[in-house]
């Protein structure tokens, strides 16, 4: 199976990758959704016992994307961060990131977790609730727009017949809008829902493909 998947949103070229991203290659745009740098952190102040290097993982799979697309912006839909920003390893991580992606812009829809975000010095620009470029409507949560609508927020996944109980992250194509999964791989998020026009694409372990809607 093919870690990509060409396809047109809105009459306009797109890629959906496998590592949880959508390429728009008119616009040089590299789009990702809910990276929720910090959320292993906060879990673990809060008493929480859960690995770390989520977000090492997170950003060595976007780095991967970065050199792959070579993309003149990255633009984040949303939930950069998960909460409150401290001085922990995450930031260092970032930090890292950012100084070998110097030339690539990188800007930021504003979610509903980051509260943080504008005072957090991270080299990230801010775009607001949202932004309209070509046929897009760049967002957070789905909303009206007469704009194809890009967002996050939902984390939309499925399960696979014959693969158990296991949860796959899925891009969800409706009419006039285009769900992207959880960026972080440290997510929840909710089942899609079957419906008639709704296309699912599923990424499984390095690969893509478009399957049937399945709660």
């Amino acid at each position: 199976m093919a870690a990509e998947l060409h396809l047109a949103l809105a009459g306009e070229p797109v890629v959906l990758h496998a590592d949880r991203a959508l390429y728009w290659p008119r616009g040089g745009s590299l789009m990702i959704a809910d990276l929720h740098l910090g959320k292993g952190d906060a879990f673990r102040r809060a008493g929480v016992a859960v690995p770390s290097g989520g977000t090492r993982d997170d950003l060595a799979r976007l780095d991967r994307l970065v050199r792959h697309f070579e993309p003149r912006s990255l633009w984040i839909l949303g939930d950069v961060l998960h909460g409150a920003v401290h001085d922990v390893g995450w930031r260092a991580t970032w930090a890292a990131w950012r100084d070998a992606h110097t030339a690539l812009d990188v800007a930021a829809v504003i979610g509903n977790h980051d509260r943080a975000l504008a005072d957090a010095r991270l080299g990230i620009a801010m775009l607001g609730r949202g932004i309209d470029a070509g046929p897009f409507a760049l967002r957070h949560e789905p909303a009206a727009s007469p704009l194809h609508v890009v967002c996050g927020h939902l984390h939309p996944w499925v399960r696979l017949p014959g693969l158990g109980m296991r949860r796959w992250p899925a891009f969800w194509l409706g009419e006039g809008t285009t769900v992207l999964p959880a960026f972080s791989a440290f997510t929840g998020g909710a089942p899609i829902p079957a419906g008639e026009g709704t296309r699912v694409v599923v990424c499984a372990d390095g690969a893509i493909a478009e399957v049937g809607a399945r709660a």
